[in-house]
């Protein structure tokens, strides 16, 4: 975004934060880019070892081989693996 667009959006939008030093908005985005987000979170250990998508095939062939439809997975398998 262009530096007056930004200088207009925080005078009309956040009439509050006009008088804040530069400081105080680079520790927010520092504060934003290293809060904990589940990809960061299970990131390095998926990435390593490939599990998650090993999980997904190897449920994915259970379903094959039991003969159900696939919408199974979206109405039992995926609620049970947001769950956990």
């Amino acid at each position: 975004m262009k530096p007056s667009k930004l200088q207009d959006h925080l005078r009309r939008c956040h009439p509050d934060k006009t008088e804040k030093d530069l400081k105080y908005f680079q520790t927010l985005k520092h504060k934003f880019q290293k809060r904990p987000t589940p990809d960061r979170m299970f990131a390095s250990t998926s990435l390593r070892n490939g599990d998650g998508l090993r999980a997904s095939y190897n449920i994915s062939l259970l379903i094959a081989k039991s003969g159900k439809p696939h919408t199974i997975g979206e109405k039992l398998i995926l609620p049970a693996v947001e769950e956990v």
